[in-house]
């Protein structure tokens, strides 16, 4: 037999694509050719896995070989197709029988000793094998707890090419996945250690109630980091649904822990302000990765000193806060991420950052405005909430009694506020009052009577805020009657919304 063929699969962005990696030996010089739109990584695998078969005690077949990779019309990247080509190989050289491999997916990278190593992106390899109807994957041994997170799949590993000859040729026994362990529960920043600063503890509460985006400006020292980290510690845990796909993000950009269990806490990226745009929002050659927007999704991206960020990368961010996704487009394709993460911005109100802020400023008028002016009117369009928060006085940093509630008892009221929306507008697909199309809160059943909106609507009128502010102000009253226990948002919920809008009256 001079043909074998071998399931695999092949990632796209996070979507995952079954691949028919097929090997023809036939007569004349010997040679490998590789079609079906390899990389550069798949091209050098012929390298690898000519010594990882040699040095694990297989022939190798002195003869014309051909690999393809169906689709073929599908780009391939990566090395983890080596151990599907290593096993094609010797099936088509008549060395293994494979059908043990029948309807079987195999992946993983191969080291020149025939040692199988891990690779990134298992998890959503193996999601979408299991929405193809396979039932049975064998992946590296480092990979095995994070395959095994996917549930309709038996998931074996392999820690050697000479092992899994083994189990084909002699039915040698593969290694199981271990039983999932309970994790610690997970400790990190509280709200009860912010002192004082209730304006930014009601803004948190509100952004994380809604999924709002948020701005904190404020001197040096005002609690303006402190309220950001400790945001993801009353955010809900991640259901079923958003965990996958916040764990295959993170399979993808290699940064899962060493047990690949689901990731449940809301992730929390803080990117340096010297971040260029493909750090942001993803990008590099071949297959683009994700950018620290997408690996914060259905999480918290912080950007410190926002201000510090080069225009660029704070522009290139307006897409993917509209519209949740981030579409990188390259010559061979283009890639999709999933970002729909809450933003948090912290500014201090000018270059000279004073303790006391404005009372002693040194800064000129035209420097302030610049500084601040390189966050752009379009994208603090798209922040629900703006607050600038005032510096702390001696009693609130000193005195017990200006200590806040702690994160689990905000927690409970975001809980509710998020449970009561998701009922809500279930029935328009949306889980958060962020997420809800603005003509449909401007329709009956959602739209608020003309007594409650008339300060909103002057506003509007007037050019103050725009259509667009329009919209989000009145997501945010929505938020502020959740997070107060009432079924329709009134005027003082929308005076409020304004006030968290704007800032005006706090």
């Amino acid at each position: 037999m001079s043909y074998a063929k071998v399931l695999s699969v092949g990632l796209v962005g996070v979507s995952g694509h079954l691949v028919e990696v097929e090997a023809d030996l036939a007569p004349g010089l010997p040679a490998v050719v590789i079609s079906g739109l390899p990389d550069t990584a798949l091209h050098e695998a012929r390298d690898r896995v000519r010594a990882a078969v040699v040095n694990s005690g297989q022939r190798w077949p002195n003869r014309r070989i051909t690999l393809n990779f169906l689709p073929a019309t599908l780009p391939k990247f990566g090395s983890a197709f080596d151990l599907a080509i290593a096993v094609a190989l010797l099936g088509g050289s008549g060395e293994l029988p494979l059908l043990p491999l029948e309807g079987v997916v195999v992946l993983g990278e191969l080291g020149l000793d025939g040692t199988v190593r891990p690779v990134r992106g298992v998890l959503p390899m193996v999601a979408a094998a299991a929405r193809s109807g396979v039932a049975r994957v064998i992946v590296p041994v480092d990979n095995v707890a994070e395959a095994a997170v996917v549930p309709g799949v038996r998931v074996r590993g392999v820690d050697t090419l000479h092992r899994l000859v083994g189990f084909v040729r002699d039915a040698a026994p593969l290694i199981d996945a271990p039983t999932p362990q309970p994790r610690p529960p997970l400790s990190g920043p509280d709200l009860v250690e912010v002192a004082g600063q209730e304006l930014g503890r009601r803004a948190l509460e509100v952004a994380a109630a809604g999924g709002h985006h948020l701005s904190l400006v404020g001197p040096p020292g005002a609690g303006k980091t402190m309220l950001a980290e400790r945001l993801p510690s009353i955010l809900p845990e991640l259901d079923d649904e958003s965990a996958l796909e916040v764990t295959a993000l993170h399979s993808i950009a290699g940064l899962l822990p060493a047990d690949g269990g689901l990731l449940r806490r809301p992730p929390f990226q803080a990117p340096h302000h010297s971040a260029s745009v493909p750090a942001l929002v993803g990008g590099g050659s071949g297959l683009a990765r994700p950018g620290a927007v997408s690996l914060a999704h259905r999480g918290v991206l912080f950007l410190d000193e926002a201000p510090e960020f080069s225009r660029a990368a704070l522009e290139a961010l307006r897409q993917p806060l509209e519209h949740g996704r981030v579409h990188l487009a390259r010559s061979r394709g283009g890639t999709e991420y999933p970002a729909r993460a809450q933003l948090v911005l912290a500014a201090n109100p000018c270059p000279c950052a004073s303790p006391a802020g404005d009372a002693r400023c040194e800064c000129p008028p035209l420097t302030r405005r610049r500084y601040l002016g390189r966050l752009s009117g379009p994208l603090l369009d798209r922040i629900d909430v703006q607050v600038r928060l005032p510096a702390l006085r001696a009693a609130e940093l000193m005195e017990p009694g200006f200590s806040g509630e702690s994160s689990a008892t905000v927690a409970e009221r975001v809980a509710a506020a998020r449970k009561a929306a998701a009922q809500r507008w279930a029935s328009v697909g949306c889980r958060l009052n962020a997420e809800m199309p603005g003509p449909h809160l401007r329709r009956v059943p959602w739209r608020l009577p003309a007594r409650d909106t008339v300060d909103l609507r002057a506003r509007l009128d007037s050019g103050s805020i725009s259509a667009r502010g329009f919209d989000r102000i009145i997501r945010l009253a929505w938020t502020v009657a959740d997070l107060d226990g009432r079924v329709r948002p009134g005027r003082a919920d929308v005076a409020e919304a304004i006030q968290l809008r704007t800032g005006e009256g706090l």
